[in-house]
């Protein structure tokens, strides 16, 4: 169940984070953050990995080859505490209807 941290008055999932995986570095401070369970972070997969351009993929490998996944995304709460945590800046909040073909 959540925490008490930052209270919302938004439905789950209506706004998600969108993680720029060419700026992760995988330090999981999102991860440490969030009060709502959103993140994974863990090695990259290798479609992911195919996709990232030329200094996205050193920076991976420089930085363990991990990134921030959103499995959980459908409980975010669009608190904003992972946008101000990550060192990168790689995540920002979007529509969840942004997210989907034809939207």
């Amino acid at each position: 169940m959540p925490h008490s941290e930052p209270s919302s008055n938004k439905r789950p999932g209506v706004v998600v984070p969108l993680v720029d995986f060419n700026r992760c570095e995988g330090k999981d401070a999102c991860a440490v953050v969030c009060p709502y369970d959103v993140f994974d972070v863990r090695k990259i997969d290798r479609e992911d990995y195919l996709e990232l351009s030329l200094i996205g993929k050193v920076k991976n490998r420089v930085h363990g080859g991990k990134v921030a996944y959103t499995p959980n995304a459908d409980q975010c709460m669009a608190c904003g505490l992972c946008v101000k945590a990550c060192p990168e800046k790689a995540i920002k909040l979007v529509k969840a209807s942004s997210l989907t073909p034809g939207a």
